[in-house]
């Protein structure tokens, strides 16, 4: 059981499925994309940092509310705060093909669909 209360705990998971507008599916197959693979800042293991992130949701949203653990939470909490920081400075013009997208989705958020 979670160390957050149930409101604290379901204001967690409410921000999280706001902030990731991607399927576990669509996620996981973006993840297996050089365009996926081309962005981000490595924690020196050869894999980006929010490549990891994106792994790690797609685990999440397979997973059952109730079996979310303290753990589970604390990074949907780091996924809600990189999707916000990262919307405020979207680009002029189409951010299709750009760096700035393929980042957020990453993170299970494509600010184009």
């Amino acid at each position: 059981m979670s160390g957050e209360d149930d409101d604290g705990r379901q204001g967690t998971i409410d921000e999280f499925g706001d902030a990731v507008n991607m399927t576990a599916g669509s996620l996981k197959k973006w993840l297996d994309t050089d365009d996926s693979t081309s962005v981000g800042q490595s924690d020196g293991d050869g894999e980006s940092v929010g490549h990891a992130s994106g792994r790690r949701i797609v685990a999440l949203l397979g997973k059952q509310k109730a079996d979310y653990t303290d753990d589970d939470l604390a990074h949907m909490r780091k996924v809600v705060g990189y999707v916000h920081r990262h919307l405020k400075q979207r680009p002029s013009g189409d951010v299709k093909d750009t760096r700035w997208r393929y980042s957020l989705m990453n993170w299970g958020h494509d600010p184009v669909s």
